[in-house]
C-alpha cells in the first residue's frame, strides 16, 4: 500500500512539473511582449516587419499622440453624458438636444481628424509597402467599421 501511494505520489509531482513548464514555456511569449515598453505596439512591430528604429519612431508618437486621444475621449464621453440628459429630459428633438448632437458629431470629425494625421504619421515611418498595408489595415478596422449604421431589419450601407 506504501508503495502505491509512493506511485500515485510521484505521478502527480510528475504530471505538475509538466503543467507548470507547459504553462511557462506557453506564456514566454506574453511575457516577455508585457516587459516591452510599449507592449501594446509589439504586434505592430512584428505584423509590418518594422526595424528597431523603425519601431522606436512610431512609438515615440504613439506617445505623443496619447494624451490627445486620451482627452479627446474624455471630452466625447462627457458630450455623450450631456446627450444622455437631454433625451431623459425630452421625448422629442428639442434645439439644445439638436445643439448637443452637433457638438457631437463636430468632437467625433475632429476626433477622426485626428487619428487620420495620426495613421498617416505612423505609416510614413515604415517602409513604404508596409505604411500602404498599414494604411489599409487601419482603414478597414477604424473609418470604414464606423461608416455603416445598422438598425433592426436593415443591412448596414457601406
Amino acid at each position: 500500500m506504501k508503495r502505491f501511494g509512493l506511485i500515485i505520489g510521484a505521478g502527480l509531482l510528475i504530471c505538475a512539473a509538466a503543467y507548470c513548464g507547459a504553462y511557462f514555456c506557453g506564456t514566454a511569449p506574453a511575457r516577455r511582449m508585457a516587459q516591452e515598453k510599449y507592449p501594446e505596439l509589439v504586434w505592430l512591430k512584428k505584423e509590418f516587419n518594422l526595424s528597431d528604429a523603425e519601431f522606436t519612431r512610431i512609438a515615440e508618437l504613439h506617445a505623443a499622440y496619447q494624451p490627445c486621444c486620451s482627452d479627446m475621449c474624455q471630452r466625447i464621453a462627457a458630450k455623450n453624458a450631456e446627450i444622455r440628459e437631454a433625451l431623459a429630459k425630452s421625448n422629442e428633438i428639442t434645439p439644445e438636444l439638436e445643439r448637443k448632437l452637433a457638438e457631437a458629431a463636430a468632437l467625433r470629425a475632429e476626433c477622426q481628424k485626428a487619428m487620420l494625421k495620426h495613421f498617416f504619421e505612423v505609416s510614413r515611418r515604415m517602409p513604404p509597402e508596409e505604411g500602404k498595408r498599414y494604411l489599409a489595415w487601419v482603414e478597414d478596422k477604424t473609418f470604414l467599421s464606423m461608416q455603416g449604421v445598422s438598425m433592426p431589419g436593415m443591412a448596414a450601407h457601406q
